[in-house]
C-alpha cells in the first residue's frame, strides 16, 4: 500500500471515486446515472486546476495502481492579526475508502500521514465536519469534537 499525493495520472480514478462516494449516500436516488457526463467534466476541470497548486492537496492510498482511499485537503489562509504569527489551517473533506478496503486500517494510515504533513507544514489546525458514522474514526486518530460552526444559506 502506497500513500502519496495524487497526480494528474489519477484524475480518472478520482472522478469515479467521487461519483461512487456520492451515489453510495444517495438513498433517495436523486442522482440520475445520466448526470455522470456533466459531473465528469466539472470534476475534471476542478482537478486539473487544483491538483498541482498550493491550495488543494489530495492524499491517496494506492494498492497496485488502484486508488482505494482518498482525503482532500484545502489550505485556508487566515487574515494576519496583530500580536501573533498567522498560520494557515487545513480543511479536510471528501474522505472516502472503497467498501472492500474499509475496516483494514487504510483510512487511519492515510490520516496519520496527513497529520504528519500538517505538523511538517506548520498548519495551525485541521477542521473536518464528520458524518455521525465517522466520528469514532476521527477520534481514534487524535481529533476532538468542537462546537458546531454557524452557517448562512442565502436562499
Amino acid at each position: 500500500m502506497e500513500i502519496r499525493l495524487a497526480e494528474e495520472k489519477d484524475i480518472d480514478q478520482l472522478i469515479k471515486m467521487r461519483w461512487d462516494f456520492t451515489i453510495e449516500e444517495d438513498y433517495e436516488n436523486k442522482i440520475q446515472p445520466s448526470a455522470f457526463e456533466d459531473f465528469k467534466q466539472e470534476c475534471r476541470t476542478f482537478l486539473e486546476k487544483y491538483l498541482d497548486g498550493d491550495q488543494w492537496f489530495i492524499w491517496i492510498a494506492e494498492d497496485e495502481g488502484i486508488i482505494v482511499s482518498h482525503i482532500y485537503i484545502e489550505i485556508i489562509q487566515k487574515v494576519p492579526r496583530p500580536g501573533r504569527i498567522t498560520k494557515p489551517f487545513a480543511y479536510m473533506t471528501n474522505v472516502y475508502t472503497v467498501k472492500e478496503y474499509r475496516n483494514k486500517g487504510i483510512g487511519s494510515r492515510l490520516l496519520s500521514r496527513i497529520n504528519e504533513w500538517v505538523k511538517e507544514n506548520n498548519y495551525e489546525f485541521v477542521i473536518v465536519w464528520p458524518s455521525d458514522d465517522s466520528v469514532n474514526f476521527y477520534q481514534k486518530n487524535g481529533y476532538v469534537q468542537c462546537t458546531e460552526p454557524m452557517e448562512y444559506f442565502p436562499n
